[in-house]
């Protein structure tokens, strides 16, 4: 009871000293001003002054140079270090220690108990809605590693996937490939052994040779996939090792079909049999579509679809999208958007923009800005516009990338869902399909800056789609190479600190270059402006004084 007590004294104590700091800081200004006025005499203020003035008036144009150069470079060192910081963590350093740390001391924080609960269930919210809106997804679209991704390093001497992309991506394969009850087949345990191994190991030839090494024992589906993502150097080799894999995967999906009702244990061996043989037939279908083979991979997504339909994790329907977009076959494009595009159904990129170009194609071949803007838009413009406008509310990152307003890479193998990983994977392989509709990619032109005026804050508030997730720019930074410029939205504006430290900088540089060739002109200046300066003050002073006894502190000190 007694630590109680001397708490909440402590507590009330910090908070009247916080409200007299807050509400009554004029009173202890000019309590201040008026004590030293008082003590001015003991203190011996006035002689002080003298003998600073006189010490600045026998100093040289030297020393002025000194002193606006040394205040030059400190702030230009602060400029630099406040600019760092800012590009790396889109924040000032001063503004967050000063709300970090000051804020608090000065009453920024309320610690009352109830306010307490209420910030805590609110700060719980908003963590599990950006944990939700900033999950990584495997992208349905990655590349190859050792076809593509691997290709693209010999060339240019640039790694394309990051370490923490691949570090996901071995999580997902540790997650769908493997078994926690393989011990149940003596006879696949040692091969299976190696493949874990293999999905851990991060050097790429200590995987690969993994993988070998349960090749030699026996047929095994997960190590013919190793080889055909990482060994194969071209995709016609890693369709053929895919093929390979099929054959194996197979067998152990029938075998284990069969068991899947003894127990749980053989249960979870079956979905993770299910798992590798959909990859496999994914990446067939993938495989063919890259080869040219487009209905035939048409075909096989089509089936997979049919054969697994709650396997929904893989999105299977946007690779499907994106080929039946290559066939040109927009009814059937558009029925698969019916089933998909639907209000229960996560959002993703293809399909927000996918359905802006179909309804774009049936007016961007005849849409004129100058005879809109004469006659109005018609009903079916209207609804392409709005359509382009959800777009690009939900990814606002995409429209640079297909107006070639930005350069594109080679998309990660995962990406963040309305954030910059996501727009390169949609453009990088939908841009040849806005090039195709005729006066598609001039709607967008026309149209896409347009959403911005209908969500002014869209951190705060969305349109048609939640409030933006402020947490894209940090998960893309880490999903996409460092030589990649992360387009970041909304557009964030300096820091205070930043422009005033860029202003004192240059003032002071200024000042130095002034004083270095011209001394005795800005010493003169230097003068002027002070004795302006203090006028004011000096004026106050006087005033004071023949107001107030010239006695008064003997008076004080007779008291």
């Amino acid at each position: 009871m007694a630590e109680v007590g001397s708490n909440s004294l402590a507590e009330q104590l910090k908070s009247c000293i916080v409200w007299s700091w807050t509400y009554l800081w004029t009173l202890w200004f000019f309590l201040m001003l008026f004590l030293v006025y008082v003590l001015r005499v003991p203190l011996k203020i006035n002689d002080n002054l003298s003998t600073v003035s006189m010490f600045l008036n026998t100093l040289t144009p030297k020393f002025y140079v000194a002193l606006t150069g040394t205040s030059s470079l400190i702030s230009g060192l602060i400029l630099i270090f406040e600019w760092w910081y800012f590009r790396k963590y889109g924040t000032s350093f001063i503004e967050q220690v000063s709300v970090s740390h000051l804020r608090p001391l000065l009453g920024g924080v309320d610690n009352t108990a109830p306010s307490n609960s209420t910030s805590n269930n609110g700060d719980t919210d908003s963590n599990r809605q950006s944990v939700s809106e900033c999950k990584v997804w495997r992208n349905p679209l990655n590349l190859f590693r050792g076809a593509e991704y691997n290709r693209y390093t010999w060339v240019t001497g640039r790694e394309p996937l990051t370490y923490y992309d691949m570090n996901l991506s071995a999580q997902d394969h540790q997650t769908f490939f493997t078994c926690e009850t393989d011990h149940l087949r003596p006879a696949d345990a040692s091969k299976k052994d190696f493949m874990q191994k293999a999905w851990r190991e991060r050097n790429p030839q200590a995987r690969i040779s993994a993988a070998h090494e349960a090749l030699e024992l026996n047929e095994c589906a997960t190590a013919y996939i190793l080889l055909a993502e990482e060994e194969a150097t071209t995709i016609v080799e890693a369709e053929r090792l895919f093929k390979q894999a099929l054959k194996a995967g197979e067998v152990c999906y029938r075998r284990s079909q069969q068991l899947q009702h003894h127990g749980a244990q053989y249960e979870a061996q079956h979905r993770r049999d299910t798992n590798v043989l959909v990859y496999i037939k994914r990446r067939l279908a993938m495989c063919s579509r890259k080869l040219g083979r487009t209905r035939e991979a048409v075909k096989m997504m089509r089936d997979l679809m049919k054969e697994f339909p709650l396997l929904s994790m893989f999105n299977i329907h946007e690779n499907l999208l994106e080929a039946l977009l290559e066939l040109q076959a927009y009814a059937d494009v558009q029925a698969v958007l019916a089933k998909y595009d639907d209000i229960s159904l996560p959002k993703s990129a293809t399909i927000c923009y996918t359905a802006a170009l179909l309804k774009a194609r049936a007016v961007s071949d005849k849409f004129s800005p100058e005879a809109a803007s004469r006659r109005g838009l018609s009903t079916a413009e209207m609804n392409a516009v709005e359509a382009i406008h959800r777009a690009v509310e939900f990814n606002p990152h995409v429209p640079k990338y297909l107006l070639e307003m930005k350069s594109l890479i080679l998309p990660p193998e995962h990406i963040l869902k309305r954030g910059d990983s996501e727009a390169i994977a949609y453009a990088f392989f939908h841009l040849q399909h806005w090039k195709r509709v005729e006066g598609a990619l001039n709607l967008l032109h026309c149209t896409w800056e347009g959403t911005f005026r209908m969500i002014p804050y869209p951190l705060e508030k969305g349109h048609l789609f939640y409030p933006y997730p402020i947490c894209t720019e940090t998960a893309d930074r880490e999903l996409l190479p460092s030589f990649h410029e992360v387009s970041v939205y909304p557009k964030k504006e300096l820091p205070f600190f930043i422009l005033f430290t860029a202003g004192l900088c240059s003032f002071t540089a200024m000042l130095a270059l002034l004083t270095h060739q011209f001394p005795e002109l800005m010493g003169v200046f230097a003068k002027a402006f002070l004795s302006t300066l203090f006028a004011p003050l000096n004026f106050v002073m006087e005033k004071v004084e023949s107001i107030l006894p010239s006695s008064l502190w003997h008076q004080l000190t007779r008291i």
